[in-house]
């Protein structure tokens, strides 16, 4: 559908599964369904049909916004496509004050590996500053800033002169390098995107577009590929962690020694707590506690009869 210029694959998607969309007659709402060359595909009571892939650069002027159309009658990047030109759509934007390279195209395999977050593509921009940049919080940016939208980074960071900086990013978050800058006290006076993977704006003039060669688009794609094989892959194995909170004891085996001794306390063969012998029931807890006025501590306590009267 996005190859039929019925609009970008989110909106075609969107169109898929509220049942708008059939296949031979018959209504189909899985994203997942293929289509094949012999294949009727309808939108409502209309047969749509594939239209030759075309894949532009555009150096896109300060003040054009990235949408197909606007409903206050601002100029939009379409403006300066001719008229007539097939249907494409703008892969990522950049936002009405920035310019610079911008990739339109109806092929929706290739806009989805150059928008993925799986695939990585670095987009290279120059950033013009209101002030000298102190470099070294250059670290900063390379750790990653926290936003609005998340985790912001740049994949790398130089200086062209003291308020002029070239920018990698691997992400696409909304006005990015500016809420960066801005977080560590920066305004972004100029900001142009220079490259998208391995295309470059190079000397396209503000305004003017052509169309990529297969070689390029080639270029592109294998970019895509390069970078989301170059991801980390999980291993599939667990860190182990002990578990504080166990309290099981491993047994002790017949020959194993007996438990530490507790201070002043040594330990016999059967195992006794006290070094004056085991304890008997019903007996003294030691024989060996010293004796008071009254008799021995542990003793038994005189009945009533046997008390020395008063007096």
């Amino acid at each position: 559908m996005a190859a039929a210029g019925e609009g970008s694959r989110r909106s075609c998607e969107a169109l898929i599964q509220g049942g708008n969309v059939t296949l031979n007659g018959v209504v189909v709402t899985d994203l997942a369904t293929r289509v094949g060359p012999e294949d009727v595909v309808k939108l409502g009571n209309r047969v749509l049909h594939a239209a030759a892939s075309s894949t532009l650069v555009l150096h896109k002027p300060p003040g054009y916004l990235c949408t197909a159309s606007d409903t206050h009658g601002r100029r939009t990047i379409f403006d300066l496509l001719p008229p007539n030109h097939q249907r494409v759509f703008h892969v990522g934007r950049l936002d009405k004050e920035s310019e610079g390279l911008l990739i339109l195209t109806n092929d929706g395999d290739l806009s989805l590996k150059l928008t993925h977050p799986r695939y990585k593509v670095d987009k290279e921009y120059e950033v013009v500053l209101d002030q000298t940049f102190d470099f070294e919080q250059s670290a900063k940016l390379l750790r990653g800033i926290t936003l609005e939208e998340g985790w912001a980074k740049a994949e790398a960071v130089h200086r062209l002169a003291r308020n002029k900086l070239k920018v990698v990013l691997r992400q696409g978050m909304k006005r990015q390098i500016r809420l960066m800058f801005h977080h560590l006290g920066y305004e972004v006076v100029k900001l142009t995107r220079t490259r998208i993977g391995p295309v470059r704006l190079e000397n396209l003039p503000p305004g003017a577009w052509r169309v990529l060669t297969r070689e390029e688009i080639a270029e592109l794609v294998a970019a895509g590929k390069v970078a989301a094989a170059a991801r980390p892959k999980p291993t599939g194995k667990p860190r182990s962690k002990p578990d504080s909170k166990s309290t099981a004891k491993p047994e002790r085996s017949p020959t194993s020694k007996p438990p530490a001794a507790r201070k002043g306390r040594p330990v016999g063969p059967d195992g006794p707590r006290s070094a004056s012998g085991p304890r008997r029931a019903g007996g003294p807890r030691s024989a060996n506690r010293p004796s008071g006025p009254g008799g021995p501590r542990g003793a038994q306590r005189r009945s009533p009869s046997s008390r020395p009267r008063k007096g």
